[in-house]
């Protein structure tokens, strides 16, 4: 009887010397950007495992990687900055490519940097960004990260300007909250929406209303320890959260109607007017100029949603990183016990524990589906990459003399490299860093 072996990486990165803290898929699935405690970052390319740009970007620990834009990278470092680096294909040939467990190094060329934030770094939270609008180009970015001197506020700040938009109280005026621990930032029916998390198990959802002030539309504390990662669902109709405590919560992201958008008030003149009743007082219809002022408009007040939609005790304390798959089916947390774990989102149920690493998983990111392209497509084509090279580079025809095949060369075949680029493009890979300084890269379907 065949015996269920557990799973195994599809590879591993071996390459850091201290532990990994962020992870980031970029530039269309072909590069994975890791960053760890001594604030180096690795640029991997995925068509060959290998390193294509290695730099200390900070002094301190990575906080978090994201890109902006095809030549862009963003990163947060406990350095109390966060830097924009200019970073594309041709600017990785000048770059050392010798990885940080090389101690021999003496020194690694840093990319162009074309912003530098100075920011509060106390919190141990990573940034959050989103673009300035609707019909934005990429040329402008908002960037949200903890107050500099308030640990329970949120600044906004506006790229490349520098400039501060916003700054947020979330916590409440009466309560302490701590520190934030977790952000997001979006854009949700033309409004922009922040999502904050906090040390005391708090989580709170705010919209922009259009008089520029903040309404708070969600507020639940539903984790008795500090939030440590949450994430929001590629339909922005939920969002997850996980913590230090063993609680995974559901949560709704409420889209109430524009209260300051309302139909105006009709006058009892306005109502006769339309209704074309004559007026039988002549001395009336003379001493009427107009019609008399409508009542003012009274604002309602927003109602403050506080129910989770649902939460679950998984006894596994400490779980980070959370990320939801870009199809938002399932989401994957980093455990402090070494294990990945996947959840359905839908029912938050364990789908599957991933054990290689032997100490504690900080970071976890999926690589993103094509734009249209489901999972049965992406798992045909991935066979179709790794099919024989005698399949590949030929074609089967039927001889009508003997009914047999034979195999023609095909014309237009992809190269080697090619069909690399294809796969790491189309795989859908789930990355986990450790505190053993190694990624472990999934196939997750």
């Amino acid at each position: 009887m065949a015996q269920n072996h557990p799973a195994q990486p599809k590879s591993v990165l071996r390459g850091h010397r201290t532990q990994v803290h962020a992870t980031a898929f970029i530039r269309g699935n072909q590069r994975l950007a890791s960053g760890d405690v001594e604030g180096h970052v690795v640029l991997w390319d995925l068509t060959i495992m290998r390193p294509r740009a290695v730099w200390r970007a900070h002094t301190n620990a990575i906080l978090g990687i994201a890109d902006w834009g095809d030549n862009r990278i963003i990163t947060h470092g406990r350095d109390n900055r966060l830097i924009v680096w200019k970073l594309d294909a041709q600017d990785e040939i000048t770059m050392s490519t010798a990885l940080p467990l090389d101690e021999s190094v003496p020194g690694r060329p840093q990319p162009w940097i074309l912003h530098i934030l100075e920011v509060n770094t106390m919190n141990f939270c990573s940034f959050a960004s989103c673009d300035t609008g609707p019909g934005a180009t990429d040329d402008e970015l908002l960037i949200a990260v903890p107050n500099t001197l308030q640990t329970e506020a949120v600044d906004i700040f506006q790229l490349p300007s520098q400039t501060r938009q916003h700054t947020i109280g979330l916590g409440g005026k009466t309560e302490k909250q701590g520190m934030v621990m977790s952000l997001s930032l979006f854009w949700l029916q033309e409004h922009l929406t922040l999502i904050g998390a906090y040390e005391s198990g708090l989580t709170v959802v705010a919209r922009l209303g259009r008089s520029e002030t903040w309404d708070i539309l969600y507020r639940a504390q539903v984790h008795t320890q500090p939030v440590l990662s949450l994430d929001v669902a590629p339909d922005k109709d939920f969002f997850l959260t996980s913590g230090a405590d063993a609680i995974l919560a559901k949560h709704p992201i409420p889209t109430p109607m524009d209260l300051s958008i309302q139909e105006p008030r009709t006058s009892k003149w306005e109502e006769s007017e339309n209704k074309k009743v004559p007026d039988p007082s002549i001395l009336s219809s003379a001493l009427r100029s107009g019609p008399p002022p409508a009542p003012p408009l009274k604002k309602q007040d927003l109602i403050i949603e506080t129910q989770a939609l649902k939460t679950i005790n998984t006894k596994h304390s400490g779980q980070q990183g959370l990320r939801i798959r870009s199809d938002g089916k399932i989401f994957a947390t980093a455990g402090w016990d070494s294990k990945v774990r996947v959840y359905s989102t839908k029912t938050l149920t364990e789908l599957a524990v991933l054990k290689w690493h032997e100490v504690g998983c900080y970071a976890v990111a999926f690589m993103a589906l094509l734009e249209g392209q489901s999972l049965d497509e992406t798992k045909r084509n991935n066979r179709s990459v790794n099919a024989t090279e005698e399949s590949e580079n030929h074609v089967a025809i039927n001889d009508s003399r003997d009914n047999t095949t034979v195999a023609l060369p095909k014309l237009g075949q992809l190269s080697v490299k090619d069909r690399r680029i294809k796969m790491a493009k189309e795989a859908h890979w789930l990355a986990a860093g450790s505190k053993d300084g190694k990624i472990s890269l999934w196939d997750i379907y």
